[in-house]
């Protein structure tokens, strides 16, 4: 027979009546007994053997003539627990078969892990006359078995032990296994931190794709959660792929398998925020300079204005005396002309010394983040006031294009408002509220404060130039929210004042996305 015919493809050796094997030659039993690879041995009822396979003195060690007569408790060892003989009897005793694992010892003294079958053999009146036994030495399966298991345990320990959190997930992102410190950021974030992380990294991150990630795994990007009346959370999120064999039979002879992506999380909060603080504090010392700068802007600005409307004044008189050359008055006009030509200068002059506002280009932007780092400079005079503020952010927070620091001067300049505000109240609730919004094509802030309100007349007025309802003394010369509407206008956006007297002010802001 060749090596590729079927073991059943010649018709003629299969019996076509069970009846047909008791026609077989005995010794064809015996040399299918001698010749298995299973150690067998025949006992008679009292566990006597009285017949073994050559098998069985290869495993054992035993020659024939030294195991024929003796009793099968020869291959016991005694760290085999009684209870499992005890048991091993009980069941042969009720006339059914055996299978367990014993620790035998072979005639050298070495233990090896068998594998045993044990069939009691009755006669035509059911009384156990022998028993059958088959065994085979498992020690290497054991061993190999207890590895992977050690190994697993090992892994497990170690990967429960990691501070990075680690998920498996399936292709519908299902989640397979977890450790520890994943299952904290449950009680955390969200029921399902996974799909909360990757939903972020989508809103966040331009170039991450979901679904390829899952496909090819990617390197670790960072990602930012919000949580209201709390501090924010940062992660450092990558993913890796893990290919698993199909351990099924009929894949035996296939290479196919199951493809899971790895999800590394790794919580940097604690290092954001010292960044965060370092990057504050250069905020402040850069805010400073701004509004030192703001400040001689508007000082010369308003000087330009206030010598503007006399010069004017005199321009329009010396168009006059130039429609009446009947009078003579060339010694009028001549003064005119000097007192015009020496305020023009200064008008120049008074330009050229405007200092110019630094330039930045237009980049991604938290507004979650400028407004915290606002709040953080802002934090010693709100508690030098006694005024509670309430923040309310977006969890997932798209970033919108935007000037940084244009934005942080612009909120400030909106909280600065609101604290001043309060302050002028001088009673009642001292409460500023700031809450941010993901809209459908904008990101939506709004400023609630609890303070003095603005007139009803005066709302339509606070965007003018010069305009402030400030008392005289008070700083600044009422360009604050012009600034405010210009930097909303050069991000394309939208600001609007709602507010009425004794009442409080609320400040909407709104910022497209691109």
């Amino acid at each position: 027979m060749s090596r590729s015919t079927s073991l059943n493809s010649d018709p003629s050796s299969v019996p076509s009546e069970p009846g047909d094997y008791d026609q077989l030659p005995p010794q064809v039993f015996r040399q299918a007994v001698e010749q298995s690879a299973l150690a067998i041995s025949i006992t008679d009822a009292h566990a006597h053997i009285v017949y073994a396979n050559p098998a069985f003195q290869r495993v054992t060690g035993y020659t024939l003539p030294e195991v024929i007569g003796r009793n099968e408790s020869i291959l016991s060892y005694r760290v085999t627990p009684p209870i499992v003989y005890e048991s091993m009897w009980a069941q042969l005793l009720r006339q059914k078969p055996w299978n367990g694992l014993l620790v035998n010892r072979r005639k050298d003294g070495s233990r090896y892990l068998a594998d045993l079958t044990i069939t009691p053999v009755l006669d035509e009146e059911q009384n156990i006359t022998h028993y059958l036994g088959m065994h085979r030495d498992v020690t290497e399966m054991h061993r190999l078995e207890r590895q992977v298991r050690n190994q697993k345990t090992l892994i497990e320990s170690v990967v429960d032990a990691a501070q990075v959190a680690m998920v498996l997930l399936d292709s519908r992102e299902r989640v397979l296994l977890s450790n520890q410190t994943y299952k904290k950021l449950i009680g955390d974030l969200a029921p399902d931190p996974a799909q909360l992380l990757l939903s972020a990294l989508e809103r966040e991150v331009p170039a991450f794709d979901r679904v390829n990630a899952l496909a090819s795994g990617f390197a670790p990007l960072e990602v930012r959660i919000d949580r209201q009346d709390r501090e924010p959370l940062w992660f450092s999120c990558a993913g890796s792929l893990i290919d698993e064999q199909d351990t099924s039979a009929e894949a035996f002879y296939e290479n196919r398998g199951y493809r899971y992506m790895l999800l590394v999380v790794q919580d940097i909060s604690e290092l954001k925020r010292q960044q965060d603080h370092i990057r504050a504090s250069g905020l402040r010392a850069l805010l400073t300079e701004q509004e030192r700068v703001r400040s001689v802007r508007e000082t010369l600005s308003g000087a330009i204005y206030q010598l503007g409307g006399p010069l004017n004044m005199i321009a329009a008189a010396a168009k006059l005396l130039e429609r009446q050359p009947q009078l003579d008055q060339q010694a009028l006009k001549k003064m005119f002309d000097d007192v015009l030509r020496v305020g023009g200068m200064t008008l120049d002059n008074l330009n050229a010394s405007i200092p110019a506002l630094a330039q930045e280009p237009l980049q991604p932007v938290n507004l979650n983040a400028i407004l915290q780092n606002v709040l953080w400079i802002l934090t010693p005079r709100l508690l030098g006031l006694g005024i509670v503020v309430e923040w309310r952010p977006e969890s997932l927070l798209p970033n919108v294009n935007g000037l940084p620091t244009s934005l942080t001067m612009l909120f400030k300049q909106l909280l600065d408002n609101a604290i001043e505000g309060i302050d002028a109240r001088r009673q009642g609730t001292r409460e500023i509220s700031v809450t941010t919004l993901a809209r459908e094509d904008h990101v939506e802030v709004l400023i609630e404060d609890s303070g003095a309100g603005i007139a009803a007349e005066l709302q339509s007025r606070v965007f003018e130039p010069f305009f402030t309802t400030k008392t005289r003394g008070q700083p600044h010369i009422g360009m604050g929210l012009t600034m405010a509407q210009d930097v909303v206008m050069r991000h394309e956006g939208l600001i609007e004042i709602d507010s009425a007297t004794g009442q409080g002010c609320q400040v909407r802001v709104q910022i497209p996305y691109v």
